[in-house]
């Protein structure tokens, strides 16, 4: 018999190749290793322009560079974030296709009679990119120079004072009425279609505040017509020491920040959900990135999966509470 290499046959050396073959890694497992290496889709559920997709793209153009391959923005809208939904969901779970879940996603689950979709069951988390707060703004010439001036008004007089939000069951609106409810005063909620609506409103003084993003608020702040008096984050923000919260304000424990996040469909591997974190930790981290971001009143900043499950979890048990409390229709 012809020997080879070791003293083994042609025959038993061929075996023993193919023996170690078994061993090495699957393909899957190469793939993983390399990933990504083909362009990744993200999947927004909201159209372009806004300050959810202009985030996004920073974002997306960051990991790009980070990561050698394209990450592509796929603006999907749609009430709920439903049809974003579906379409990530119908895209596999290799790590190729991924969305934008947000704060409004939460707002979704307890508002929606029959949400098509389970965001905790069916996704899972990979990192926050970035969290915002609504600001609480009155007209320029308006007698209310704090917070606390509006709330002894609205306190003397109950049921004259409008507050301004986006349609009903946006989060401006609902953090309105966790305000009033939290507050303990009566104020007419008057929803507006949309951010530029409210704003007109209160330049018109047919409300006498007005909550929204900063983003949507930022020209008419500049144009010096109107004031912030208050922000909903838990503590003043560094790079805005002078706006006080409304816990300051006299509303004890107040708290909305809105957030946006970025999640696979559940059955992603969790080695491509660890490269994704790791990738996001280090772009958010970049001061220029952060900068761009904070002049849309984003605070750019990545978390572990876990941070933002948690995040979403109460989310979802806080704003049902507001909207049950507030005799909100479901959808």
């Amino acid at each position: 018999m012809t020997q080879s290499l070791f003293g083994l046959s042609r025959r038993n050396f061929s075996l023993a190749l193919m023996a170690a073959g078994l061993a090495a890694p699957a393909p899957a497992a190469w793939a993983q290793a390399k990933y990504p290496d083909r362009p990744v889709r993200v999947i927004l559920p909201f159209g372009p322009g806004g300050v959810a997709d202009v985030t996004a793209r920073l974002v997306a153009q960051a990991l790009s560079e980070k990561l050698g391959q394209n990450f592509v923005i796929e603006n999907m809208p749609g009430a709920g974030g439903i049809t974003a939904a579906r379409a990530a969901l119908s895209g596999g779970t290799d790590g190729y296709t991924l969305t934008l879940l947000t704060n409004g996603t939460a707002i979704s689950v307890p508002l929606f009679t029959h949400l098509p979709f389970d965001p905790l069951k069916e996704f899972v988390p990979i990192s926050t990119i970035g969290t915002f707060t609504c600001d609480f703004m009155v007209n320029a010439a308006s007698p209310y120079q704090t917070l606390g001036d509006f709330l002894k008004a609205a306190k003397e007089k109950p049921g004259t004072l409008n507050v301004g939000t986006i349609n009903v069951g946006g989060t401006q609106n609902l953090t309105a009425e966790l305000f009033k409810a939290v507050a303990g005063i009566d104020v007419v909620i008057v929803p507006f279609r949309g951010s530029p609506d409210v704003v007109v409103a209160l330049l018109r003084n047919d409300v006498q505040l007005a909550i929204d993003f900063y983003a949507a608020l930022k020209p008419t702040l500049d144009d010096g017509k109107a004031r912030v008096i208050a922000t909903s984050a838990p503590k003043r923000s560094p790079e805005l020491p002078n706006i006080p919260t409304v816990q300051e304000g006299g509303v004890a424990n107040f708290d909305v920040t809105a957030w946006n996040g970025l999640y696979a469909p559940a059955g992603t591997p969790d080695a491509i959900i660890q490269i994704l974190n790791k990738a996001l930790h280090d772009v958010l981290a970049d001061p220029d990135l952060k900068k761009r971001a904070l002049d849309l009143g984003i605070d750019a900043k990545a978390s572990t999966p876990a941070e933002l499950d948690a995040r979403m979890r109460g989310d979802i048990e806080k704003w049902g509470k507001v909207i049950a409390q507030a005799g909100i229709a479901k959808q």
